[in-house]
């Protein structure tokens, strides 16, 4: 598999190797019939040695609830870990004695609705990256992360130790490599359409459930209830 992520986050992109004597056209039937919630959207044939982990860029977006304010000091924060970076502040289980260095492109926030996207874009993360600049950022946002220590630590004079934000507003949305894709997914399917339309029942009928228990709790709702 091109990533791996933690438990909880999600997946819109990702791309794996394996061997087979199918074709194209018919490797991507056999794929999208295993299980309605994946689907192969695209194959191609790669050369003997090509390794799917060394990817030309990575892309994660974080579904941050919260509205991130148009001063607040979290913009100019994000804009601190473009280029090369120490993340042992910004990862797990990594050396503590000597910096690790990462390259990043680019870290965006921007508003969606009531809260905001938060979307980090790199050739390759370390363990837990993209969570703990989440975390970062909040700590900015809140007051409890000064700049100057932020910077510190990216250029790695000064550790830090910074909470994960929670792994679910997490998804993996693009994978990027130098070859081009040979034969397209004309699908979907009719039974991974139908799984698609039972997911967006069960998460409108959830989202209702939520607010309706607020609103009952909001106009009075008693002790012990």
């Amino acid at each position: 598999m091109a990533s791996r992520t933690d438990r909880g986050v999600s997946a819109r992109a990702n791309a794996l190797t394996l061997s087979s004597p199918l074709a194209g056209p018919a490797l991507l039937r056999r794929l999208n019939a295993i299980d309605p919630a994946f689907f192969f959207t695209a194959a191609t044939s790669v050369p003997d040695g090509f390794r799917v982990r060394r990817a030309v860029r990575r892309t994660y977006r974080y579904f941050e609830p919260a509205t991130v304010r148009a001063n607040s000091p979290a913009l100019p924060a994000a804009a601190l870990f473009v280029g090369t970076i120490d993340v042992r502040s910004f990862g797990r289980a990594l050396p503590a004695e000597v910096p690790t260095w990462r390259e990043v492109e680019s870290v965006t926030v921007r508003p969606l609705g009531k809260g905001s996207v938060i979307e980090v874009r790199a050739p390759s993360f370390v363990w837990g990256m993209v969570r703990k600049i989440v975390g970062a950022l909040r700590a900015v946002d809140a007051g409890r992360l000064p700049i100057a220590r932020l910077r510190s630590a990216l250029e790695g004079r000064t550790r830090l130790m910074l909470s994960l934000a929670e792994p679910e507003p997490l998804v993996l949305w693009e994978v990027e490599y130098d070859v081009a894709w040979s034969d397209r997914w004309e699908g979907p399917t009719r039974v991974q359409l139908a799984h698609r339309q039972r997911d967006r029942a069960g998460w409108w009928a959830r989202g209702h459930v939520l607010e309706s228990i607020e609103g009952t709790e909001r106009v009075g709702g008693r002790a012990g209830d």
